[in-house]
């Protein structure tokens, strides 16, 4: 099943033992072989044809379909197919290799032993010695003394070894005196150690996550079961137990039916001890046990190349869930923003409790230039004391036809359709169509500009099926127009720079203006579940529930820079390192605005966007996104820089800044200390609410083949004593260990 493998404890490496020898060159298929291709080179050779023997001598290569034999003396029992090497014996097979002091197979049957054997696997790297490596059968196996390791070099850091290992493929093993050893020092020892001899996925242990609040949480342990059900099942539980809050079991379902459909199923639940948290102004606490849990499932078919179904299924039992597991938490761990795994698809990073929380299910069908799309959508909103206000798209059916030439005229069309009906359990609910086609005539003005004239009409009909919804108010339609004209233009110039790699710049500057008008059109009986919809131009935060009137001029002006970059082999290769963009617009209404008996100046100046994107290098990238009031200043920042170097030190840093609501700077850093130590700092800080989120400290002492850490986190932590609230600060550390071949926690 692909990226279904999750590793288990001692079982894993085991079971990657057993892959090691099913596909060892010795005994994967048998290196000489009368329909297969053989070429012989040795100091000397011999025949003897009354036994049917070969016998070569002295830097004996034998090269074969799939590998290739050396040793010092080679003999070829033809009659009774049997090969012995001896002598620096070592058979390589791509970056596998198996060598011994002798090596003895039988050609016909692919079975054998290598005495005082060495076994490499590139792919894993895995190491494997045994005083005799046998195949006695065609899926069965024998290691006399088994050692087993990823660990380069002589004197392993860590190894796994045993008395002897008996392994049937597909069925099971049996190691004795089984024993994990750091630097010959015993850790672990089992006298019969038992494991199943899958060659793809096993079950069992993996390893487990430690860590110690000091506030929140005391000792936090949980340890993960993995369970291989079947090639396209599996099942991971989580049984966890927080000091200060009780016991917590999960349970995580992922199924592969075919590379057109697999989905993710998981579930927690726990009985909350009573505890007395305050967070922001809401208290968190309880006095009596809670019960909290939450529920995911995200599941994906594709039936056709244009056909996909897509659920997204996520509830919590309370808004504070992802804030009090914000250090460890299914979610967070499955935090992704791309496609890549198609078993991690939480689109939210899972530590801070969430004004809200919605689930989907939807079902897209696509055709070169249309689209349809039918959506369920249920939102839970925390912010509310229930959720019966909350709107729900019950369902919600949308058609979009891509721009498109008409009848192969100079006139391009496109088409936005939506039907959604709206329901909540209190206010107004019911149904809502819209069909919004749209015409334009783009045309060129000579070299430098494009003109496009556009119209896009907004055809809207309504119905509630609400208590509340009487005469007039029970349904209506609404016609709307927007007319807008837009002109572009793209100048360049390329300078001859000759600086370093880069030889030449490219400067290109992109203005666009452009004109839209909505005609005021009465929308007063219009239910207060009609959706957001966007006109040709909006100003920066300033979309409304329904379109109201406009008449506004839009600018914007973008600046890129490119290089072209002479790669050390002589290609050439391109690189924007630089773009700038500017754009506001201007209301013509509110400048016209009749000012008698008005108190408020006219503000016809929309606020400035501004958008940095710089990236000079691959070790630098710097962005900004700011929002600039005419009449107030600065509005919104946020800045992000990453500054890194080839030894893997890094500093990333980030800035949030929204007026009135939010103030944050975020900093992260990574040092390589020595080769072998890396230290990092995480300061994540909350200046609105003038808090600490988090700072971290932590160090990691890795090795080819381990690495071991330990984080030390302190956060501001409000407690509640009796019926007064007091603040102060959580201290957590958390552990790390990765063996490689084994697993990880912590990282």
């Amino acid at each position: 099943m692909t990226n279904r493998h999750k590793n288990t404890f001692i079982t894993s490496i085991l079971a990657a033992v057993i892959v090691l020898l099913s596909g060892m060159p010795l005994f994967a298929a048998g290196p000489v072989n009368s329909a297969q291709p053989v070429n012989i080179q040795a100091d000397r050779m011999d025949y003897d044809s009354v036994r049917d023997i070969y016998h070569a001598q002295g830097k004996v290569v034998i090269t074969y379909t799939g590998g290739t034999l050396y040793a010092d003396d080679v003999e070829l029992d033809r009659r009774n197919n049997l090969a012995t090497a001896r002598g620096n014996a070592l058979i390589r097979s791509g970056g596998d290799t198996l060598q011994g002091d002798k090596i003895i197979f039988n050609t016909k049957d692919n079975t054998g032993t290598a005495y005082k054997g060495f076994a490499f696997m590139a792919q894993n790297h895995f190491y494997i010695r045994g005083d005799k490596i046998v195949k006695s059968g065609e899926m069965t196996y024998f290691v006399e003394n088994p050692v087993v390791s990823t660990c380069d070099g002589d004197a392993k850091d860590w190894e796994i070894a045993g008395s002897e290992v008996k392994v049937t493929i597909e069925g099971y093993g049996l190691m004795k005196n089984a024993r994990f050893r750091a630097k010959d020092i015993p850790v672990f020892y089992i006298p019969y150690l038992p494991f199943p001899a899958k060659t793809k996925r096993q079950s069992g242990l993996l390893l487990p996550y430690l860590a110690y609040s000091q506030g929140k949480d005391g000792f936090d342990i949980e340890i993960p079961y993995f369970w291989a059900i079947s090639p396209q099942l599996d099942a991971t539980f989580y049984q966890r137990y927080i000091e200060k809050r009780g016991f917590k079991e999960g349970v995580e379902f992922r199924y592969y039916l075919s590379k057109n459909t697999f989905g993710t199923v998981y579930g927690d639940f726990m009985e909350n001890k009573a505890v007395t948290e305050v967070n922001d102004e809401t208290s968190a606490g309880w006095i009596n046990t809670q019960r909290r849990w939450s529920a995911y499932w995200n599941h994906e078919t594709t039936f056709g190349p244009q056909i996909n179904l897509r659920a997204d299924i996520r509830k919590v039992s309370d808004k504070w869930y992802f804030h009090d597991f914000s250090s460890q938490n299914y979610y967070r761990n499955n935090y992704s923003l791309t496609a890549e795994d198609p078993f991690k698809k939480i689109p939210f990073l899972a530590d801070e409790a969430l004004p809200s929380l919605e689930s989907t299910v939807r079902l897209t069908k696509g055709w070169s230039q249309y689209n349809i799309t039918a959506l369920i959508s249920s939102i839970d909103d925390f912010a509310s004391a229930n959720n019966d206000r909350t709107l729900q798209r019950y369902p919600e059916i949308t058609f979009t036809g891509m721009k498109q030439s008409l009848f192969k005229t100079p006139v391009f069309y496109e088409l936005n359709a939506v039907y959604d009906y709206f329901y909540r359990g209190a206010g107004q609910r019911g149904h809502f169509v819209e069909i919004n086609p749209t015409f334009s005539v783009p045309f060129n003005a000579g070299r430098y500009a494009k003109i496009t004239p556009q119209i896009s009409l907004r055809e809207a009909y309504w119905s509630r099926d609400d208590e509340q919804a009487t005469g007039d108010n029970r349904s209506g339609t609404r016609s709307i127009y927007n007319a807008s004209l837009s002109v572009t233009s793209q100048v360049s110039r390329v300078f001859d720079v000759k600086m370093q790699s880069v030889e030449k710049i490219r400067h290109e500057i992109k203005p666009e203006i452009a004109y839209s008008y909505i005609p005021k059109v009465n929308q007063s009986n219009m239910p207060d579940y009609t959706p957001i919809v966007t006109p040709f131009i909006t100003p920066i935060n300033a979309l409304t529930a329904v379109m109201e009137e406009q008449n506004s001029v839009y600018w914007a002006l973008t600046n890129t820079f490119t290089a072209k970059i002479k790669e050390k082999n002589g290609s050439y290769s391109y690189l924007e390192f630089l773009r700038f963009k500017l754009f506001q617009s201007y209301d013509i209404n509110e400048a016209k605005k009749d000012m008698t008996g008005n108190t408020a100046e006219r503000r016809p100046l929309s606020d400035i966007g501004v958008e940095v994107d710089f990236t000079p290098y691959k070790y630098f990238s710097f962005a900004a996104r700011n929002i600039y009031s005419v009449y107030n200043g600065w509005k919104q920042t946020n800045y992000d820089l990453s500054i890194s170097d080839w030894r893997g030190d890094s500093v990333t840093l980030g800035y949030r800044y929204t007026l009135d609501s939010i103030e944050e700077l975020n900093i992260s850093a990574k040092a390589v200390i020595t080769r072998n130590i890396d230290a990092v700092f995480v300061s994540r800080r909350d200046k609105f609410n003038s808090r600490t989120v988090e700072n971290t400290i932590g160090a990691v002492y890795h090795s080819q083949c381990w690495a071991v850490g330990l984080d030390l986190t302190r956060a501001d932590s409000s407690t509640m004593i009796g019926a007064n609230p007091q603040t102060g600060t959580d201290t957590r550390i958390v552990f790390k260990l990765s063996l490689t071949g084994l697993g990880k926690f912590g990282f």
